[in-house]
């Protein structure tokens, strides 16, 4: 074989493996949200993501009670396919509105999870102001990514 027919072998084979990779980060999202769903039956829940190109992407899970304190806030950040939720317990319990207020909580080293963690809130808002009732559904916003 040339060796262009090479490099077209090794590009399928490497997009295959990426495709594998996606739909292994799927099935773990949906098994995640699906575990969140049985925990927590009453509140709200928001999910945001970022894409990264040249930094790190990220997607953040936040669950809210009804009256508004964090239940649970799940971190997927990093460069592969195989990067997992880290449970943020240091979170859990803090009034939404410091997270309103302040989505930096991770500083200013990590910007992906800082967006994640707004366009999450910003989710959860609009939940509210739609006067919405407290309970657990997937976000629209992902639930079809």
């Amino acid at each position: 074989m040339a060796i262009w027919q090479w490099g077209l072998l090794l590009l399928g084979v490497v997009w295959a493996l990426q495709s594998y990779g996606v739909w292994l980060q799927m099935r773990h999202y949906s098994d995640v949200f699906k575990g969140i769903t049985e925990k927590f039956t009453d509140g709200y829940v928001g999910a945001g993501s970022r894409q990264g190109r040249l930094r790190k992407g990220a997607i953040v899970i936040l669950v809210v009670s009804s009256d508004l304190k964090v239940q649970r806030l799940l971190v997927m950040s990093g460069w592969s396919v195989f990067t997992k939720f880290q449970r943020q317990q240091q979170f859990e319990d803090l009034p939404l509105e410091k997270l309103r207020a302040d989505p930096a909580i991770f500083g200013d080293s990590r910007p992906g999870v800082t967006a994640a963690v707004a366009q999450a809130v910003e989710q959860i808002d609009r939940k509210l102001e739609a006067g919405e009732e407290p309970a657990l559904a997937m976000p629209t916003a992902l639930a079809s990514a």
